[in-house]
């Protein structure tokens, strides 16, 4: 089978021929129909001291099962998340983290959706958000941001913003019923926020912060760290709260669950369906890698094996 791998920090990805792997106790051997592309295992090629495996969401069907597995079998399409090889034509998913994909989706939709969704509609929870109120969303046109601004909507949000890094943005992020859009680098926001969901982290904390109104809260999921100074929180009795989803997956399986399941229900009812950006091969592995560092895409960035 094919799977892509580097092997120096930085990259290049290539591709490589190695043999199907064998399902240990608890995995299931799923043939890879679609993973996704995020920006933590962008960064990890350049920021890991030494290689690391590619993993992150990935969709198929399962064609083996190892020891103690008891909810799927062979024929099974499952979605989940993938700590091992997940770019390549077969993966292994350790059954804790694989559900099922519903009749009716697509592998693409299933890795467009589910992790994605998950860290989206995880950090909207974390915001507390009340009916009426005001909702700024950052790296609004990215995979997890896109979701996040119409799972805004739907937990009651009066007026979506979605901010950007390029004005070019702003039509696809108005299409997903954004009221308006803001690019970092303006020197207003627009009206205050109550609550502001941050993709971006780093210097961006700074003015998501000014763009809360007083009492507002933001949630920080990113990856990119960041310093928030403590007074611009006193000044507004601003509150920030971290969001990890590998904390909720762990500690909280319950309610992981519970939001993957209303994900689904939210898409079979049309009300919550993920952009796309591209489909890459995996042998442009490396051109899907560009566009999530370039923070050029609209939507989910997909490899289809």
């Amino acid at each position: 089978m094919r799977r892509v791998r580097y092997s120096a920090p930085g990259g290049p990805l290539f591709l490589e021929e190695v043999p199907v792997p064998e399902p240990g106790p608890g995995e299931l051997l799923v043939r890879c129909a679609a993973a996704g592309v995020t920006l933590p295992v962008v960064r990890k090629v350049t920021e890991a001291p030494e290689p690391v495996p590619l993993g992150g969401e990935i969709a198929g069907e399962v064609v083996a099962a190892g020891d103690g597995v008891t909810r799927f079998r062979a024929g099974d399409r499952v979605t989940g998340l993938c700590f091992g090889h997940g770019y390549a034509d077969f993966a292994l998913l350790h059954e804790a983290m694989a559900s099922p994909v519903p009749d009716g989706a697509e592998a693409v939709d299933a890795v467009a959706l589910v992790r994605s969704g998950l860290v989206a509609l995880g950090a909207l929870t974390a915001a507390r958000p009340r009916p009426g109120e005001t909702a700024l969303v950052t790296a609004a046109a990215s995979g997890v941001g896109h979701l996040a601004v119409r799972l805004a909507r739907t937990r009651g949000a009066a007026r979506v913003v979605g901010a950007v890094s390029d004005p070019a943005k702003a039509g696809f992020v108005r299409s997903l019923g954004a009221d308006d859009v803001v690019v970092y680098g303006d020197e207003s926001w627009g009206e205050p926020a109550d609550y502001v969901l941050d993709a971006v982290g780093g210097d961006l904390l700074t003015p998501a912060i000014a763009a809360l109104a007083p009492g507002g809260r933001l949630v920080a999921y990113s990856s990119g760290g960041g310093t928030v100074r403590a007074y611009d929180l006193l000044v507004g009795a601003k509150t920030v709260t971290g969001f990890q989803m590998a904390r909720i997956a762990r500690e909280r399986p319950d309610l992981y669950e519970r939001w993957r399941r209303e994900l689904w229900d939210l898409f079979a009812e049309g009300t919550l369906r993920p952009a796309v950006h591209g489909l890459f091969p995996l042998e442009d592995a490396a051109a899907a890698h560009a566009a999530v560092a370039s923070r050029g895409n609209l939507g989910k960035v997909v490899l289809v094996p």
